[in-house]
């Protein structure tokens, strides 16, 4: 547990896409909340895969990211139950295409996800009867756009998902620069929390030198947990379901249900140490 109802936020944000990123949202989201953690999914992806993924239908998104980014309601009216307890989803849909462009003039711009959330927080607090959530997780898009930004001035710190195909690194070094530049003009506290290998395949020497590569890159904040290429996990968001409901005992669960546990134990490691 994340210990004393402390909140924890966590972007999964890799401007690539293809790499893993809202599935990881999706899976790591289900895996905390099966350790006993309430958590809470805000997919704020216009294509709105991780609200598909955790079972919310195009047609039932009454209140979005969108709507929350917009001011017309708050995180907690827009939170949808899935299927899994202790998670939550807010979805995400087309609405948020136009985000950008309709609030480019707004000086609080790239605060509107952060205030919302601290909104939330003070909701919670006067619900005292109510477990408060535990994680967020905020799925991005795949760019670095205003929502983007808004993700990670909002986040405690980032978690990257790394495809291991050719260009692994390509735009990691500029997602790099973009959360130092965010941690030294809106949001000091911000950092890489962990890289998590995706798609990898121990048997082919390319996932293996792409994982060397990415390690050697950024050292030990890689996970050592990698998320194997399994069918079983690219099948389950057709069926609405995160891959620990999909198969349980299949080898991407077991593999999130351990990131899960990594990113538990970092957690509890930066806590001591604050």
């Amino acid at each position: 547990m994340t210990g004393s109802n402390e909140l924890r936020i966590l972007a999964v944000a890799n401007q690539k896409g293809g790499v893993g990123k809202t599935t990881t949202a999706i899976n790591l989201g289900t895996a905390l909340a099966a350790t006993g953690e309430k958590v809470m999914v805000i997919d704020t992806d216009p294509q709105g895969n991780a609200s598909t993924g955790l079972g919310v239908a195009p047609g039932s998104r009454t209140s979005t990211s969108y709507s929350i980014l917009a001011g017309h309601v708050s995180i907690l009216q827009a939170a949808v139950r899935t299927e899994v307890p202790n998670l939550h989803v807010v979805p995400g849909n087309n609405d948020l295409v136009g985000f950008e462009t309709e609030y480019m003039t707004d000086r609080n711009r790239a605060f509107r996800l952060r205030d919302a959330i601290t909104a939330m927080r003070g909701e919670q607090s006067a619900r005292p009867t109510e477990a408060p959530f535990t994680y967020i997780l905020i799925d991005c898009p795949p760019s670095l756009n205003l929502l983007t930004l808004n993700a990670l001035v909002a986040a405690h710190a980032v978690i990257v998902p790394v495809q291991c195909e050719f260009f692994a690194l390509e735009g990691i070094s500029q997602l790099n620069e973009s959360i130092q530049q965010i941690r030294s003009s809106l949001n000091p506290g911000l950092e890489i929390q962990g890289v998590v290998l995706t798609m990898h395949d121990a048997r082919t020497g390319l996932s293996r030198e792409v994982a060397a590569e990415v390690r050697s890159f950024f050292g030990d904040k890689v996970y050592d947990t990698a998320i194997p290429r399994n069918v079983k996990v690219a099948e389950a968001p057709s069926f609405g379901k995160p891959i620990l409901l999909y198969d349980y005992d299949c080898p991407g669960s077991r593999a999130y249900v351990a990131l899960a546990t990594e990113i538990i134990d970092r957690e509890k490691t930066r806590q001591r140490a604050a």
